[in-house]
């Protein structure tokens, strides 16, 4: 059975010792960093040290441009209190200065994906940061869909505590998969629809309206055989094989204008967006990953916006936004305080609702 810590603080005598936090610093703003800030108060509060793991990128070796230096200097502004980066993996080394530090000292590691055996879950070099700490906490919900050594492997050496933002996940993404208010209205865009499948598949019977956009609208309209040129579009032919079974799904909606740009569909027209915005209107439960259009450019990110701005007027819906692309575009509009709940994960909150078992979680249990 799961542990979480917002449980386990009641007992004045848990959380003492050091404490192994792995959290999640891949990405470009300090979202995630503020995401889980309570669970860094907390541990503050109740343990002696603690040490904090996370990883930037897809590095090959040390590489100085995906360094967590930077995000040391950070997370020392946010939380007040300096934080001390450890830029080796000389453990042996880092156990004597964590044991020596003064209580209340907060640590940061090198990116973890320096080493391969993070990635590769590997035992033995779990072994090695657990032998820093007393016990585990995982608030990194954005990794916990990979098997990796710090977030997997290390659950094996310590007791291991769910954070309090995994905890809101779990809690908040699975209240729109059990019994969601209806109508529920899925709107799903980006750049693949193959990585959209399972969500597809898993609301088939469960939402009332699964509203495409992105590249995942490009590949289902080329499969009925409208003509998109050189838009966006999936292209493997074992993906576009499994993507033609759930084509002619009923509640499947999918654009039916578009803004062209040079031979490519580069947003939703406006019927489109009537279309989506009258769905979302009537909508009890809204769940969006993934922008509608190429976002990156004002002109064309007209259809995420009417989405956004929908969802935010639709004041009865639970809503539910996830995804990098999806979160920074909601805060540079300033739209993302109209949500319900802004998710940490992208990849791994598409897992979640597509009813897999994430790794990180299951190893928690």
């Amino acid at each position: 059975m799961m542990r979480f810590l917002s449980a386990v603080v009641k007992d004045p005598a848990c959380l003492r010792g050091t404490a192994l936090l792995r959290l999640d610093f891949n990405t470009t703003d300090d979202w995630r960093m503020k995401a889980v800030l309570p669970t860094i108060a907390l541990l503050r509060k109740r343990a002696d040290r603690v040490v904090i793991v996370s990883h930037r990128g897809r590095p090959e070796g040390a590489d100085r441009k995906l360094s967590l230096r930077k995000e040391a200097r950070d997370l020392a502004k946010l939380i007040g209190h300096p934080v001390v980066f450890i830029n080796h993996f000389r453990f042996a080394a880092i156990r004597t200065q964590v044991a020596h530090a003064p209580r209340g000292t907060v640590f940061l590691l090198e990116n973890l994906r320096f080493l391969p055996g993070e990635e590769k879950n590997d035992a033995r070099f779990a072994r090695k940061l657990a032998s820093l700490a007393d016990y585990y906490v995982n608030d990194a919900f954005a990794v916990s869909h990979r098997a990796n050594a710090s977030v997997v492997a290390i659950t094996t050496f310590l007791p291991s505590y769910a954070g309090l933002e995994l905890e809101r996940e779990i809690a908040s993404l699975g209240r729109v998969m059990r019994k969601p208010a209806r109508p529920l209205t899925v709107i799903l865009g980006g750049a693949k629809a193959s990585d959209k499948l399972g969500v597809i598949k898993f609301f088939r019977r469960r939402a009332d309206a699964i509203l495409l956009g992105g590249g995942s609208a490009n590949t289902m309209l080329a499969l009925r055989g409208t003509e998109v040129e050189q838009s966006l579009r999936d292209r493997d032919p074992k993906d576009l094989r499994a993507l033609r079974a759930v084509m002619k799904y009923p509640n499947l909606a999918v654009p039916v204008d578009a803004v062209w740009h040079d031979g490519m569909i580069w947003d939703v027209g406006p019927k489109t967006e009537e279309l989506f915005t009258k769905k979302i209107a009537a909508a009890r439960t809204v769940i969006w990953s993934g922008p509608l259009g190429f976002i990156e450019r004002p002109a064309f990110a007209k259809g995420s916006i009417a989405v956004a701005r929908a969802i935010g007027r639709n004041r009865r819906a639970y809503s539910v936004a996830g995804g990098g692309e999806t979160v920074m575009f909601l805060k540079k509009y300033r739209l993302d305080r109209k949500f319900s709940f802004i998710s940490t994960g992208g990849g791994a909150m598409l897992d979640f609702l597509a009813g897999k078992k994430l790794p990180g979680i299951e190893a928690l249990k």
